[in-house]
């Protein structure tokens, strides 16, 4: 019989590490992509899926007799075929424990902007310091910012945003308006509040039916220099062609991503010469505290379900029974 062991798609701390070796050896995947998973799936009782570019799909489950879990570091599992393993009974746990830090990551992104601090920073490197006379920074209070998705995180931005004094639309179909009011956010229709907001912020998991939730039609019915702010998932907005395209016709003042429809994305789309895209790497939920927490509780979600006991956060929690 072949030696037991957890495969990691792509490099993990040591936290997790020392948690999933209670139950056996942990392996970390050379590289993500499914021929090479593939190959290492003998003997795989347990995987941990990291990274955008690790699809745990049909084929790479059907193709692991002895898997008995998958875990995804984070709340979002769009890389994993849950029909799939639901259909093993293969319980897929996640970590919906770093919304803090996502939150924080979408209000820095918008301070930056509004503030022009990469502008200011550039001035001051090149020499350019009277020019600041030429240009004047925007504002957080008084303006109205929009959250689409008031899960976690959204809930955690709206409790930021309160300390500048906006006005804070939300929607969200699984939130009630007394829920909203407690977090001190007016619910709106979606179209509303993309014409109402001065800045609009997007915290939605991606399913079929947020799948470019965000396109030319809805960005079209935005004000007029508008900023968007994407940290949830790169495929809840149609393409990077209608930011381009947005930011072009002067619709977007500004965008902020730190997700992408592709990651890596195409880094000589036109839209990365235009200096109004503020962006990260997929990482701003990626702190010390937030991947410390998230480490934490995933590996003991996998090895209470390797124990025969329940686990915390699972997707398919019909598998359980």
């Amino acid at each position: 019989m072949p030696k037991q062991r957890i495969l990691a798609t792509a490099p993990i701390s040591l936290t997790p590490i020392q948690i999933l070796e209670q139950i056996a050896p942990v392996e970390i995947s050379p590289k993500p992509d499914a021929d090479s998973l593939l190959t290492q799936l003998t003997g795989t009782i347990a995987i941990v899926a990291r990274g955008v570019e690790a699809k745990i799909d049909r084929s790479l489950i059907e193709a692991a007799p002895e898997l008995r879990v998958i875990g995804r570091p984070g709340a979002g599992y769009d890389t994993v075929d849950i029909a799939a393993a639901t259909a093993r009974r293969i319980p897929v746990v996640i970590a919906p424990v770093s919304g803090f830090a996502v939150a924080e990551g979408a209000i820095a992104l918008l301070l930056a902007i509004v503030k022009k601090i990469p502008f200011g920073d550039s001035l001051v490197r090149q020499g350019q310091w009277q020019r600041r006379y030429e240009y004047s920074t925007g504002d957080m209070t008084e303006h109205t910012l929009g959250i689409v998705g008031l899960g976690r995180i959204g809930s955690g931005l709206a409790r930021l945003a309160q300390a500048f004094e906006m006005k804070i639309l939300g929607y969200d179909p699984l939130v009630s308006a007394e829920r909203g009011k407690a977090l001190g956010v007016e619910m709106a229709s979606l179209d509303e509040l993309l014409a109402r907001s001065d800045y609009v912020s997007l915290h939605m998991p991606l399913s079929e039916d947020t799948r470019g939730l965000i396109n030319r039609e809805r960005i079209a019915r935005m004000k007029r220099g508008a900023i968007l702010i994407n940290t949830a998932r790169g495929g809840v907005i149609e393409s990077l062609d209608v930011l381009a395209d947005a930011l072009e016709s002067g619709q977007l003042s500004a965008v902020g991503l730190d997700v992408f429809p592709t990651e890596p994305p195409d880094h000589t789309h036109r839209l990365f010469k235009d200096s109004r895209l503020l962006c990260a790497p997929h990482m701003l939920g990626v702190s010390d505290l937030a991947m410390e927490r998230i480490y934490r509780s995933m590996a003991a979600d996998m090895v209470s379900v390797l124990r025969g006991e329940r686990p915390r956060f699972c997707v398919n929690p019909e598998v359980l029974a």
